[in-house]
């Protein structure tokens, strides 16, 4: 036998059954609430992430190098620029040693004995074994000279003797 309600004339079973419903009802949006708000929370997530990567990309196109490499002198040559730098750059240190060195050689060429009894023979001597020899050219003689051997109508040459 069921007890049976005063008020509604319903059985307690009935009563208990509807409002056991409702509390399932009352879970179930509760779920979905949390299920929405965890789906809203993940996508700001997401874009938070893809901003944070975002930036963290444009700050690495700032500190790219890669293009400047192709205005920077090859690794090869740097040891000649060094070189080609510290004779520049002279101090007081370096002038004393240029200094002595080519007093040294001033001395060695003034007591030479072909310097002491022709001085223009040897230093004439000197320059043609260590200069290059000018090349002569052979062939057509260059336009200047064409145009300088040439006579002009109507023009008075004046010779003086």
């Amino acid at each position: 036998m069921a007890l049976t309600n005063i008020r509604s004339g319903s059985t307690s079973k009935d009563s208990s059954s509807k409002s056991v419903q409702r509390k399932v009802e009352k879970k179930l949006r509760f779920y979905a609430k949390v299920r929405d708000t965890v789906a809203s929370l993940s996508a700001k997530k997401e874009i938070s992430k893809k901003r944070r990567l975002r930036s963290r990309q444009k700050k690495l196109k700032a500190y790219d190098l890669s293009t400047l490499s192709a205005f920077l002198p090859e690794p090869g040559s740097a040891p000649r620029q060094q070189k080609e730098e510290k004779m520049l750059k002279l101090n007081s240190k370096s002038r004393q040693k240029i200094v002595e060195k080519e007093s040294k050689q001033l001395r060695a060429v003034l007591n030479h004995p072909m310097f002491q009894s022709d001085p223009l023979a040897a230093i004439h001597q000197h320059l043609q074994s260590t200069q290059p020899s000018p090349e002569i050219k052979q062939g057509k003689p260059s336009s200047k000279t064409k145009k300088g051997n040439k006579k002009i109508p109507g023009r008075i040459r004046c010779e003086y003797q």
